[in-house]
């Protein structure tokens, strides 16, 4: 298992009230690596936090797990089997942060790059 992989597992596990139902699954493409996270569906709050916040917070540690191993690493948090999303949320992101088709014509905001990150822990 790569240190991304092991990363997520430990920190959503410890989060989880669920942990037997943490499930990573770990791709490798042009794009860099895709990390895909699936969990009890009465656990998503808490991987996901306050506004994105707690989900946010582990994609910019993975990032700078990422950096250390020279790969671009994305989490995507699956939507778990009969949880039920409210109405007038935002639509869902495609795999790799894209716009679905049918999405409304809002511009578009750009990932937090790299170099936003690193900025991000040295605090300026």
């Amino acid at each position: 298992m790569e240190q991304d992989q092991q990363f997520l597992e430990y920190v959503v596990k410890a989060l989880a009230d669920h942990p037997e139902d943490v499930k990573i699954t770990r791709t490798v493409d042009e794009m860099g690596v895709l990390l895909t996270l699936s969990v009890h569906k009465d656990d998503m709050g808490k991987v996901i936090g306050r506004s994105g916040a707690t989900a946010k917070a582990i994609r910019t540690v993975l990032r700078v797990v990422g950096m250390k191993n020279d790969a671009r690493v994305n989490l995507k948090i699956e939507e778990p089997e009969g949880s039920e999303r409210g109405q007038g949320m935002a639509p869902e992101r495609g795999e790799r942060g894209e716009r679905p088709s049918s999405a409304p014509s809002e511009p578009y905001v750009r990932d937090t790059t790299v170099d936003d990150v690193i900025k991000d822990l040295k605090g300026e």
